[in-house]
């Protein structure tokens, strides 16, 4: 399972994202997570039509997004997220 975190240096929010998402990764020794930087990555981001950031996106093993969400992800809202991709 993937989780794709898309960040900017200068976003506040995508601090306590990434705090977040930490907490998860603690949770789920499984995960793996990617975070990028959009300035350093814009085509990607561009891409993916990512526009704010923080912006989370959850993939099966295979790569098929399962969840997409931008802002701060709970706790309990991205464990819940993964546990969908895991079915």
């Amino acid at each position: 399972m993937l989780l794709e975190l898309y960040t900017s240096a200068f976003c506040d929010p995508c601090h306590r994202a990434r705090e977040v998402v930490a907490e998860a990764q603690r949770l789920v020794p499984a995960l793996v997570v990617d975070e990028r930087d959009v300035a350093a990555h814009a085509e990607r981001a561009e891409e993916l039509g990512i526009t704010s950031t923080p912006t989370t996106i959850i993939r099966r093993a295979d790569g098929t997004e399962v969840v997409r969400a931008a802002g701060v992800p709970t706790l309990a809202r991205l464990l819940t997220a993964l546990a969908q991709a895991a079915d």
